[in-house]
This record gives C-alpha cells, sequence and structure tokens, in this order.
C-alpha cells in the first residue's frame, strides 16, 4: 500500500506543466513549476519543514515550544502544517496589505495572527519585523524562524525545488525565471542548477518599490527606490541574508498593474489558478521574451494557489478600484450614449394609458415609478403587455395597481458582466446613481450593445 504516514510527506515532487495559450508565441518551450500542489498550496511548504527540522536538529526548537515568524501568509501556512503534525504553537506576524484570506486560514490551522502596518520601515518597532523578533524574546520556550536570514530556507530548494526541476527537464533546462522576495527560493534552487550547468541563466523578477534589483545592479541599498507597492509575496526593502546575488543573472521589475492582470490570464487562458507572484513571474519573462531563442527550456516558478487573492486580484472591483482592470462598467455604458436624456420616470398615480404614451413618445421599454424622491416600482412594456391582454380595461387603472418590483439599484462602476447576472426573464433592467446623485437605467439591449462591442 502507499500510504503518506502524515501530510508533511506530501510536500514536494509537484508537476511541471508546460504553457500552451500565453507563450504560443514565444520562441521557446516555457514550463511552469506548479507549486501550489504543495499540502498548504505553496513552494513555502518545502523551507518551513526544512526550517523546523534543522531549529528541532540544533535544539532550537524543543518539544512543546511556540514557532514565531514574520510572514504574507504562505509561511505561516507551511509552518503551521509542520506544528499540527510536531506538537507545537504557533504565533504568526504579517502586514495590512496582506489579503485577509491568507490570515483566515492561517487562524483555521491553529495558528495565532497579529497584524502590523505596512508601510514602516523593517526597524520601525511596528514593523512585522521587529514585532516577531519582540515575541521571541518575550513568550518562553519559543523560536523566531526567521524566514529572510534563515539559510535553510534556500537549502530546502537547493535540496528539492532545483533537483525536481533538473529531473523534470531531463538537464534540458536553460533558463530558471522565480519572483524574489525572502531570496530562498530563486537562490537556493540556482545553486542546485549551476552545479549542474553554470550556462543555465537565472532570471529574477521583482516588483517595483522593492530595492533588491537596485542592489543587485549596484550593490547599493537605496532606499530611496522603496515605495509602497500592491503585489504580494515578493520584494523587499531590505536585502535577506538567504541571497546570493552571484547565481543571479539577471533583475527585471514589474508592475503592480501587470502582475495582477498576467495573474487572471493564466487562470483563464491556461487553466492553473495561481497567486500574484505567478502572474508577475510570467510577466516578467514576457517582457525578457526577446532574449530568448528556439532551443530554449524556460521554467517558471508558480508558488502559490489562486485562493489566497479571491479578496483581491481576482475581485473586479478591487481591481477596478485601483485601475488595473480595463472592462466596461455601468458608467461606460450610460457615458457612451449618443442621447443621454434625462431618465423617464412615472408616479404611482398616474395611469396604464398615461405610461403607454410615455413608452411610445421616448421609444423605451422600461420605466421606474417614482414616489417621495425614491424608486417604489417599476413597469415594463412586456409586464403591461400581458396585463392588457388579459384585461383591456386595465389602460384607466393606476400605475400603482400594475407595477412590479423595483429594478436592482447597483453601483456606478458595476461591470458590464455583473449587470448580465441582474438582468433576466423577470427583471428586464438595472439603475444606479451617478457622483452628482442623478439616477440612469441599463436594459438588456444596452448590456448586448455593450458586449458586442
Amino acid at each position: 500500500m502507499d500510504i503518506k504516514q502524515n501530510i508533511l510527506e506530501t510536500i514536494g515532487n509537484t508537476p511541471l506543466i508546460r504553457l500552451n495559450k500565453i507563450t504560443k508565441d514565444f520562441p521557446c518551450t516555457v514550463l511552469a513549476k506548479v507549486d501550489y500542489f504543495n499540502p498548504g498550496n505553496s513552494i513555502k511548504d518545502r523551507m518551513a519543514l526544512k526550517m523546523v527540522e534543522v531549529a528541532e536538529k540544533e535544539g532550537k526548537l524543543k518539544p512543546g515550544g511556540t514557532i514565531i515568524e514574520g510572514t504574507s501568509g504562505n509561511t505561516g501556512m507551511g509552518l503551521a502544517l509542520a506544528a499540527v503534525v510536531k506538537g507545537y504553537k504557533c504565533i504568526f506576524v504579517t502586514t495590512e496589505k496582506q489579503s485577509k484570506e491568507k490570515a483566515d486560514i492561517l487562524k483555521a490551522v491553529g495558528a495565532e495572527v497579529i497584524v502590523c502596518p505596512t508601510n514602516v520601515l523593517p526597524e520601525d518597532p511596528m514593523s512585522y519585523y521587529s514585532v516577531a523578533k519582540r515575541l521571541s524574546k518575550e513568550v518562553p520556550n519559543s523560536y523566531h524562524m526567521n524566514q529572510y536570514d534563515n539559510l535553510a530556507n534556500r537549502l530546502a530548494h537547493y535540496e528539492s525545488t532545483g533537483p525536481e526541476i533538473w529531473n523534470q527537464t531531463d538537464g534540458t533546462i536553460t533558463h530558471l525565471v522565480c519572483t524574489a522576495g525572502t531570496g530562498g527560493t530563486v537562490t537556493g534552487t540556482a545553486m542546485f542548477l549551476k552545479e549542474k550547468n553554470p550556462a543555465i541563466q537565472i532570471w529574477a523578477i521583482d516588483v517595483y518599490g522593492s530595492l533588491l534589483t537596485k542592489y543587485f545592479r549596484t550593490g547599493e541599498i537605496d532606499m530611496n527606490e522603496v515605495h509602497p507597492y500592491i503585489s504580494e509575496g515578493f520584494g523587499e526593502d531590505f536585502v535577506p541574508q538567504n541571497y546570493d546575488m552571484s547565481v543571479i543573472d539577471h533583475f527585471e521589475q514589474v508592475t503592480d498593474k501587470d502582475g495582477a492582470v498576467m495573474a487572471r490570464r493564466i487562470a483563464k487562458e491556461e487553466g492553473l489558478f495561481c497567486g500574484y507572484s505567478a502572474g508577475s513571474c510570467l510577466q516578467g519573462l514576457l517582457q525578457l521574451k526577446s532574449r530568448l531563442k528556439k532551443e530554449d527550456v524556460v521554467v517558471c516558478i508558480f508558488h502559490d494557489h489562486g485562493s489566497r487573492y479571491v479578496g483581491k486580484i481576482y475581485n473586479d472591483q478591487w481591481m477596478m478600484e485601483r485601475g488595473f482592470l480595463d472592462v466596461k462598467t455601468f458608467k461606460d455604458i450610460v457615458i457612451g450614449r449618443v442621447n443621454r436624456q434625462k431618465l423617464v420616470t412615472i408616479s404611482p398615480e398616474h395611469t396604464v394609458s398615461e405610461a403607454v404614451e410615455l413608452m411610445t413618445k421616448f421609444d423605451i421599454e422600461h420605466i421606474p415609478v417614482w414616489k417621495n424622491s425614491a424608486i417604489v416600482g417599476a413597469i415594463s412594456e412586456g409586464g403591461l403587455f400581458q396585463k392588457v391582454f388579459s384585461d383591456p380595461d386595465i389602460k384607466s387603472a393606476s400605475v400603482e395597481s400594475v407595477m412590479e418590483a423595483p429594478f436592482p439599484i447597483v453601483d456606478f462602476n458595476t461591470p458590464v458582466e455583473k449587470l448580465s447576472t441582474l438582468i433576466n426573464k423577470e427583471n428586464g433592467a438595472v439603475l444606479s446613481r451617478d457622483e452628482a446623485g442623478s439616477y440612469h437605467i441599463v436594459t438588456k439591449y444596452d448590456v448586448i450593445q455593450s458586449l458586442a462591442g
């Protein structure tokens, strides 16, 4: 029987998957090392387990002890899995920019999570680096893993990620592309691959707002390079000890927007539901496409799973608020109208006959019913037709006696795709208010024209 003795034995041996659609115009083979197949849904499971094992071996982590770590979420998950199996407690310190889903997942596996401010320097007492260090001194029988400077981080990838990629490509890999954060993955994997073939190119992907790229190019730690960024899981405002820049051949920076948009493309076009760093990794490779040749075999590290980011890069509203998503919205439909006439409404006291006259005059099918500065109902051509057909005398009845439920009211920036789910057989239109407070209406025909255009 093939039985794993515990969840930790399932870490590693993740698949290498060919990319087909996004990279169809590339001259070479592009493969993704998809590490969300690890039990904690990220590549960080590898180094988390190795850090625990090394700490145990060195006597720094004792039975019943508490693991303390500053983490964006994924390392915490790996450490939490190890703690569950081995009987440790966990306290994780993270930043407020990390997705809520990450913190919730850590709590689900029994960890205590402390959230710190994002935009503070590492040496600030409120930074998550400083808080983690302080807790390790205050909490009895605890150990601060410190993934940034703990060389067991890169050792894990030297021992597992590198050999797996080498074996899976039969030693034909020519390029490794990987986002750069703590430095463990890119450095450890690179160290192994360079030993096998020094000609293999290692391309590290960074984010604008991180100082790593300039440090790689100049050896200078320039804090003027540091500014807030939205990308998660990579980029740094200091240089962790896990880095050995001599095994890295190039650093490439990617914008927050491009990384997020590419992650969504990977999900839709390749069927791989990945996190922010995967999108940035592939975007970085796209920017370096001109350097590739036909015979090259490129391996991109896809670190973690998209479930960590459903409230962010996979949320249309979040993307639009940051200008990352170029989608048509309710607002776009209204602005794009040739005839931007004022919304036609009717009061409950008017007759059905008067409503029909309005529909004919303005060539419309849907009219909101307005009373005391509020939308209280709606009438539609389809609904009136059915009622008039069954009772010809209804033309003299009041609108209030025949009106339907009010049309749904949505945000002015609601995507057209969302509007299409709200408009159906029973409900033929949707309302919204602009920045000035004026109401506008969008019908199924508006949506069809928008999508067709």
